[in-house]
């Protein structure tokens, strides 16, 4: 009997984690088979399929000005920023668990910055005084350091036995050396799980480019997607210009810019992040239980 109801259990389990997962996946199939549609038939409401399969919204997202040079900016901030942050954030991490003069006082004025913060007003003062504004190093030196990024890479090392740097101490090697040569290599699946936080968090990053930066230049794909979003008429009024002259190309619609804009922020976090997931969720238990 209790077999029995385990297993009725275990398929109401199953049935409801299969409607929960197709609720949270289908407005990303939607996103994705409505910019492979053509415009004129997918403007019905919902549907399960592509219709009139096509890569022509794709064809018009990358004509529209600029796109080119802002996604060198968001590759180029998203590579450096997440390089920094695991470096920075692993490095200040491990002084934290060696003997220091005000060691607790500093580890709680880090955890203080996880709740208080400035506003966004003195932010922006304090960048300007810094020369930072219109300034590529606005998007990776401000996310260099982070409170929560931190505290996982503490806990992580606090697990790691102190008899592995004993002899690199014996043998006179300095902190840095004993943290890059023994600390690192033994802490991949910690410092993977900080990269994938980073690097979504440099890659969907629009908000930055919005309050510092003027220069139409240096702002990152996510920003100049922003505005196309919040304008679509406009931007398909701008493809229809720039393709003016290509009779091969089906109608235009703002609602076909919007989707396909979406898809083409979001994709390439989708095709990264299974590759890491494995060290993503390894390393977040280890460096969230303390061992």
């Amino acid at each position: 009997m209790t077999t029995r109801k385990n297993s009725f259990f275990d398929i109401l389990n199953i049935l409801f984690m299969l409607i929960c997962m197709l609720i949270c996946l289908y407005p990303f199939y939607y996103m994705l088979i409505y910019s492979l549609s053509s415009p004129h038939l997918a403007r019905f409401g919902l549907t399960f399929y592509p219709k009139g399969i096509t890569f022509d919204n794709y064809r018009k997202v990358l004509t529209l000005p600029n796109i080119l040079p802002a996604a060198i900016v968001s590759v180029s901030r998203t590579v450096l920023g997440t390089m920094l942050t695991v470096l920075c954030c692993s490095f200040f991490a491990y002084l934290l668990t060696k003997p220091m003069y005000c060691r607790k006082l500093i580890y709680r004025i880090l955890i203080i910055t996880m709740y208080v913060n400035g506003g966004l007003i003195p932010n922006f003062l304090i960048m300007r005084l810094y020369g930072l504004n219109n300034n590529y190093l606005i998007y990776i030196l401000p996310t260099a350091l982070s409170a929560y990024n931190v505290i996982l890479i503490k806990t992580f090392f606090e697990q790691l036995p102190n008899s592995l740097e004993e002899s690199a101490v014996l043998d006179g090697a300095s902190t840095f050396v004993r943290w890059w040569q023994i600390i690192m290599p033994l802490s991949k699946p910690i410092l993977a799980t900080i990269a994938v936080f980073s690097a979504v968090g440099q890659w969907n990053a629009w908000f930055d480019a919005h309050i510092y930066m003027t220069d139409s230049k240096k702002w990152s794909l996510q920003y100049i997607l922003y505005r196309y979003l919040k304008e679509a008429q406009q931007a398909a009024s701008m493809v229809e210009n720039n393709l003016s002259g290509d009779l091969d190309i089906v109608e235009i619609t703002p609602e076909a810019i919007r989707m396909t804009i979406t898809a083409v922020i979001t994709i390439p976090i989708l095709v990264v992040y299974p590759f890491m997931q494995r060290y993503f969720v390894k390393g977040i238990m280890l460096g969230a239980v303390k061992g």
